[in-house]
């Protein structure tokens, strides 16, 4: 750690007030310029990737009980009191400590990389799920258009469980920056297009998943060289977008190990 650690027992203290913001607005990463991690799990695996902190926020009797588990490369250590803490933490279960980390340098879309492509799915917890479904599976990149959740939320940092940390993300994109990826798109659909366990997948290739309700839009369907359908003998009438792409992305990497 850099100096010792700052105490906050005030809720009124400055850097308590920033950080409640950061925790509990989905978009305010966007203007802090930095990013809320919750939880041992998350924060580990960001320092495993070589990742640092700007601040590491302990509630006061974890920081007593753990202090002596953490490296000293986690930055400015902050100690809240433990019922400040509640109140900051963006969990109904508050996890004891997170991280702040800066938020990292939008990438540019990288050409020919394995890609998905989030076309307006909306629910912070879908999106987290994709996108571990994509680091498993090998898709690197992931490109979030315009009314997609945001990426860098609490919310979708908690689901994604890490995956952030291994992907190169770009969000807020018109569907015409697909094109910048000049791979063949493969859009799934719940009514038209070959059955995906009898497809032959090209690789590399960019899978687009769309809206919970409206699924992929015309934009983007227009745009997708072959349309896929998951057989579903169970008759339900569509699939939970996550659980789509976790079997479109799987069918694509089995693929390649075949």
């Amino acid at each position: 750690m850099t100096s010792g650690p700052q105490t906050i027992s005030s809720r009124d203290n400055a850097l308590l007030k920033e950080l409640r913001r950061l925790a509990h607005d989905n978009t305010a990463y966007r203007k802090q310029g930095r990013v809320w991690l919750e939880g041992d799990h998350l924060c580990r695996a960001a320092l495993q990737r070589g990742l640092q902190p700007s601040h590491a926020v302990f509630q006061a009797s974890y920081w007593a009980a753990t202090s002596a588990q953490w490296p000293d490369a986690i930055g400015k250590v902050v100690v809240v009191d433990d019922a400040l803490f509640e109140q900051l933490s963006s969990l109904e279960s508050p996890a004891h400590m997170a991280f702040v980390l800066p938020l990292p340098a939008a990438p540019a879309v990288q050409p020919g990389a394995a890609s998905v492509v989030l076309d307006g799915v909306q629910d912070a917890g879908n999106v987290g799920a994709i996108l571990r479904s994509a680091g498993a599976f090998g898709f690197r990149q992931v490109l979030a258009l315009k009314g997609t959740a945001a990426l860098w939320s609490p919310k979708v940092l908690r689901a994604g469980m890490g995956a952030h940390f291994g992907l190169q993300l770009v969000e807020g994109l018109e569907a015409g920056a697909v094109e910048a990826l000049k791979l063949p798109l493969l859009a799934t659909s719940s009514h038209q297009g070959d059955f995906l366990h009898r497809a032959q997948l090209p690789w590399p290739c960019g899978w687009v998943f769309g809206h919970e309700g409206q699924g992929v839009s015309r934009a983007l369907a227009g745009r997708a060289e072959r349309h896929v359908r998951i057989v579903q003998p169970g008759g339900e009438e569509s699939l939970n977008v996550a659980a789509a792409a976790a079997i479109c992305l799987h069918a694509s990497a089995a693929g390649q190990a075949t």
